[in-house]
């Protein structure tokens, strides 16, 4: 049994509830999925009260916050975040930049890196976002395991979310569906999947 970390910030909820399928995903497959939240030291509190933010905010306040000393004990990490022009918010930018220390150390070197988004529009950086990201797995030297088109049949089929990458999510402005049935079945497969490649890393 793997233990795995998925590691995200959200503003409106969807990447929290894309992150909730993932851990599902995990634990069918007979891991421990921990879920954790970027803390958020960057939104305006004026912004944390607004519609929509104070909701998802309240949503999430039983998912433990994510700590850069807590990454070493996983044996894989997902990472997650919503798109922002094309690449992940600077909430999680600033969680990478804080590895540095374990950078310096290998601390997590040999561990598998995923990675999940969320935009707004199908061309609004699914792909973009998760590529940026990866970055941080290769200077760490973490072996990255994308989702592929083995994995889900689903991936070419849909035209909401979900990509070779890795799991993603179409939330237009101003719906509030939720992720959609190819979404869902992406990121369980993903999820499923990645600890499979964990345990054996691990092993």
């Amino acid at each position: 049994m793997a233990r795995i970390g998925i590691v995200y910030w959200s503003m409106y909820g969807a990447t929290h509830e894309l992150a909730r399928i993932i851990a599902q995903g995990v634990e069918k497959a007979g891991g421990e999925a921990c879920l954790r939240r970027v803390p958020d030291p960057i939104l305006p509190d004026e912004v944390k009260a607004s519609d929509g933010v104070a909701d998802a905010i309240a949503a999430q306040e039983d998912v433990p916050e994510a700590t850069v000393e807590e990454l070493t004990e996983f044996d894989g990490i997902i990472f997650g975040s919503p798109t922002r022009y094309g690449s992940a918010t600077s909430q999680v930018q600033n969680f990478f930049d804080q590895t540095g220390p374990l950078w310096q150390e290998g601390e997590l070197v040999g561990k598998p890196a995923g990675f999940f988004t969320g935009a707004a529009t199908v061309h609004g950086g699914h792909e973009s976002t998760i590529l940026g990201m990866s970055t941080f797995a290769y200077h760490h030297g973490m072996p990255i395991v994308p989702l592929g088109y083995g994995v889900a049949e689903d991936v070419g089929e849909t035209r909401t979310g979900g990509g070779p990458y890795g799991p993603t999510h179409l939330t237009p402005m101003g719906h509030e569906e939720g992720l959609s049935q190819h979404e869902q079945d992406i990121a369980l497969r993903y999820a499923e999947h990645f600890h499979r490649i964990a345990e054996k890393l691990a092993a």
